[in-house]
């Protein structure tokens, strides 16, 4: 486990519903804030998903590679 027991659980959602974190989330306010977390599906999604297109052609171009050195 990762040494969070049911009372402290219970205790820490008490404090932060108490706290209220999400009321103080305002994102980002100034234009370079703006424009740098706009990158942030770049980060993880869009460009993920290329990455993972972009392995999976260099796989089936190896495949192929190997065919005709056979």
């Amino acid at each position: 486990m990762n040494g969070w027991t049911e009372e402290r659980r219970a205790r820490q959602r008490e404090l932060i519903k108490r706290w209220r974190p999400w009321e103080l989330s305002t994102g980002a306010r100034t234009p370079k804030g703006k424009a740098r977390s706009s990158k942030n599906a770049v980060k993880t999604g869009a460009s993920v998903e290329l990455r993972n297109f972009i392995k999976e052609m260099h796989r089936l171009l190896r495949a192929q590679k190997r065919l005709f050195e056979e």
